[in-house]
């Protein structure tokens, strides 16, 4: 059954995503308020690259490197709560826990002399820094069905993959999303220093801006990775309340 407060996150959706883009797109316009507050710099906006540009190779680097982690992540979840699997928990659990210690620009450091500089070493900092919530989230989802439940699936003769895709994918489906939404959200913000290494993101303008002591171009980075940070954490909210509204009614 679809509740009221289910059918207003759509209307919070489309009102972070429109903010997102009339700020992308006006930003370059607002000399006033960043001569404001820059007054002793003759430029005041970042004009390297087109904010509309960054915002999507911002994105895509999230994206990608969030849907990489997310099917690494879940696979292993899954993996380790299987009978064959079972006995690597604590292994895979330590693994994904270290790819999260770890400093993402340790390991930026560590990977652009096998990567060389650019994309590669930022998609794969941000894949090991998102695959813990990822892999804890479905570990917790899965172990977190009631037994009797799967009791009842298997004495209807469900198959163990029936019983995963049937029973235990739905049901632990709004937890698994859940990591996924904290993995994404970290990200938005970890992928700017990815600009230290050539690669293309929002980080641009907020290094450029400390590298010249100039703090329009900080702000003007700095909000546009906040109002997509919200944007994303909005779209997971609203398909987390899709789904756990899907397996109440189910």
């Amino acid at each position: 059954m679809t509740t009221a407060s289910t059918r207003q996150w759509p209307v919070a959706l489309l009102l972070s995503l429109t903010l997102l883009l009339l700020v992308t797109l006006s930003l370059p316009h607002w000399h006033g308020l960043f001569h404001w507050l820059q007054p002793d710099s003759k430029q005041v906006i970042y004009n390297r690259d087109g904010f509309f540009t960054l915002l999507g190779s911002h994105l895509l680097l999230v994206l990608s490197s969030g849907l990489a982690a997310s099917l690494t992540g879940i696979g292993l979840g899954l993996w380790v709560t299987r009978d064959s699997g079972r006995d690597f928990l604590p292994l895979v659990s330590t693994l994904a826990s270290v790819g999260q210690t770890f400093p993402p620009v340790a390991v930026l450091a560590l990977a652009v002399p096998a990567l060389g500089f650019g994309f590669k070493p930022a998609f794969f900092s941000l894949l090991l820094y998102g695959l813990l919530p990822v892999v804890r989230n479905t570990i917790a989802g899965i172990q977190g069905i009631a037994p009797a439940v799967q009791e009842a699936a298997q004495a209807m003769g469900m198959t163990p993959w029936q019983q995963l895709w049937q029973v235990e994918l739905p049901m632990a489906a709004s937890v698994i999303m859940a990591g996924v939404r904290t993995s994404l959200i970290i990200n938005v913000a970890t992928a700017t220093i990815g600009s230290t290494i050539g690669a293309r993101t929002l980080g641009d303008p907020i290094i450029a801006g400390l590298i010249n002591f100039n703090l329009a171009y900080v702000v003007q980075g700095a909000l546009l990775v906040g109002l997509l940070a919200i944007s994303l954490d909005s779209l997971f909210d609203y398909l987390g309340r899709r789904l756990y509204s899907a397996a109440e009614g189910h």
